[in-house]
């Protein structure tokens, strides 16, 4: 059987996601966690692996599970926290059908990323997943420049490239807004069928320059047209940016959209 967790976390002392040998990760704790709990090995899939650093409200992984461990599901939301530690939560354990895959599934991603531009730096409370930018920004210089961005294209300028991996991305949404209760708080909520390594990051330090002055706002997108990552783009810190969700087709359509995403697609191919 087939179980979706989901999961929210704090990446400050994580080396990512994904596992890695000696080093403490959001994925090596929870399998951890789980082995402990269902006494049996797991291995997790997840929606979308996040850097050093970056955290999560909305992230989801799978995991299938013998049915024989199925009397076992109601209880395993708190058998699970109990064992993890308060930097990981698990929020929600379900089960899906087979056909759910929590990477090639997905229809979107949603995240956010947020800077402060007050004097004082981040608030305490929150300076773990807020940034402290020490220039003035313009707000309507960032979303006219974010909104040069959206549609289908090749990210490359934007991405750490992986080999055999695409780097075109659907950008749905790319918009700063000021912080409900924040004033001196900006947050970019940045939406897009997927994301390649570090590509929300470097259109985030891409969009500050151009926020601070020293960019044009048609900057960002004419690095569109290169087909390598631009030195010149700085990625942003990682403590800013937290998955926020992620959204799925309804149960009749997981199969297709998982078919679809695990095609290569270039720019305007159907």
């Amino acid at each position: 059987m087939r179980v979706r967790l989901d999961i929210a976390y704090d990446g400050t002392d994580f080396s990512g996601w994904a596992t890695q040998p000696t080093r403490r990760t959001v994925q090596g704790v929870l399998t951890d966690a789980c082995a402990t709990v269902l006494r049996t090995p797991v291995r997790l899939t997840v929606a979308g692996r996040t850097d050093a650093g970056v955290h999560a409200a909305g992230q989801v992984a799978h995991v299938d599970l013998a049915e024989t461990l199925e009397p076992q599901i109601d209880g395993l939301l708190r058998r699970l926290n109990r064992f993890l530690p308060t930097d990981v939560r698990v929020r929600a354990v379900t089960r899906v059908p087979d056909a759910f895959d929590a990477r090639f599934s997905a229809l979107r991603r949603h995240y956010r990323y947020r800077v402060t531009g007050a004097p004082f730096g981040a608030e305490p409370l929150r300076a773990r997943e807020t940034v402290a930018w020490p220039y003035p920004l313009d707000v309507d210089r960032m979303n006219a420049a974010s909104r040069l961005m959206l549609g289908e294209h090749d990210f490359a300028a934007f991405c750490k490239r992986r080999e055999g991996a695409t780097t075109v991305r659907a950008l749905q949404q790319l918009e700063w807004a000021p912080a409900a209760v924040e004033p001196d708080v900006l947050v970019a909520a940045v939406s897009a069928d997927a994301f390649c390594h570090s590509m929300v990051r470097s259109l985030v330090g891409a969009l500050l320059e151009v926020g601070r002055g020293h960019r044009a706002v048609e900057w960002p997108a004419g690095l569109l047209s290169r087909t390598a990552r631009a030195s010149e783009v700085t990625v942003a810190p990682p403590h800013g940016l937290s998955l926020a969700g992620v959204d799925y087709p309804p149960d009749d359509e997981l199969a297709a959209r998982a078919e679809q995403t695990r095609r290569i697609r270039v720019p305007g191919a159907s």
